[in-house]
Order: C-alpha cells, then structure tokens, then sequence
C-alpha cells in the first residue's frame, strides 16, 4: 500500500501545474467534451505510465545492490529539482480536433507524457517499490487528481491555485523521498 499512496501522491503533487493540466484545460475550452476528455487521460496515462511501471520493475532486478539503490535514490532527488522548472505551454495540434475529443485526449495525453516529469517518476517509483500494479494504480490515481479537477473547473482552478507553490511542494516530498532511502 505504500507504493499505491506514494505513487498517488507524488504525481498528484507533480501534476499541479505542469503541462497536461494546461492541456486538459485547452482541450475543454475547445472540445467541451468532459468525459471524452478524461477517457482520454485514463487511458493514456495507464498505456504510458504501465509502460512505465514495468520497465521500472523490471530494471530494479538490476539495481538490488547499494549502487543500484543510491540510483534510485538519486533519481528520486532529482525528479525533485526538476519539479522546480516550470513546464511551457505546448498547445495541441488543431489538426487533430476532427477525431473526436477522445482519440485527441488520448493521443495528446500520451505524447505529452513522453519523458515527463511523471513518466521519470513511474519508473523510479516501481524500481523502489517493485510493483507494476501499484505503482500504475497511483501514478494514474494520481494524475487524474490532478487533471479531472481542470476538466469540470478550470478556468476558476487554475486562478486559485498558487503552482509555484505547488510545484515547490511536490520537489520537496521528491527529495525527501530520496534523502529518506539514503538514511
């Protein structure tokens, strides 16, 4: 159950303000297509971040020894100091509009996924906790927190929430992760 929590909470925490919000909240301005939307998130987010989780999995047979560990740890720290960086608006393709709000969400989502901050997260967290299953269950849990929310509010989200703040948060429970597998 600690993979499914941590899973959850770090990519909730990492989600805020990041690039996919900024796209779920393009794709409902211009699609209006709610639950086509978020179909699209869910099942994006479990291709790439299942993807993901197994090779996070399967790479943390290699990484058994105390190297392997001060890697995981490693990278857990440094997820957190990329949380730092802002993400820039990548706005999608409107070529792509005539498939359907869902096909779009979908492939959208997944590209955007593509070496994110999020993905990075999946595979470090299923090497440290050795658990496809848990870790896609909380990475996804955790990313339609975080983007179901801009779905169905938005506009009116996305002016009260303070993402600076967010994102400094979420790097702080990355390197306290990572610091705590070194102690």
């Amino acid at each position: 159950m600690d993979a499914l929590f941590t899973s959850t909470l770090t990519v909730t925490l990492a989600e805020m303000g990041d690039k996919t919000q900024l796209l779920s909240l393009l794709l409902v301005t211009r699609l209006q297509k709610p639950w086509q939307i978020i179909a699209g998130i869910l099942i994006a987010t479990l291709l790439n971040h299942g993807i993901s989780a197994w090779f996070g999995s399967w790479i943390s047979q290699f990484l058994t020894s105390d190297m392997g560990q001060t890697i995981i740890n490693t990278s857990f720290i440094a997820v957190g100091l990329w949380l730092l960086i802002p993400d820039k608006d990548d706005a999608p393709n409107t070529s792509l509009d005539k498939y359907g709000a869902f096909v779009v969400s979908l492939v959208l989502f997944f590209i955007a996924e593509i070496g994110d901050k999020t993905q990075i997260a999946t595979v470090v967290l299923a090497a440290q906790y050795q658990s496809f299953l848990w870790v896609t269950m909380g990475t996804t849990l955790g990313m339609l927190l975080a983007n179901v929310p801009v779905v169905f509010a938005g506009n009116y989200i996305m002016q009260r929430i303070p993402f600076s703040l967010t994102r400094v948060f979420a790097a702080v429970v990355f390197i306290a992760i990572g610091l705590y597998g070194f102690f």
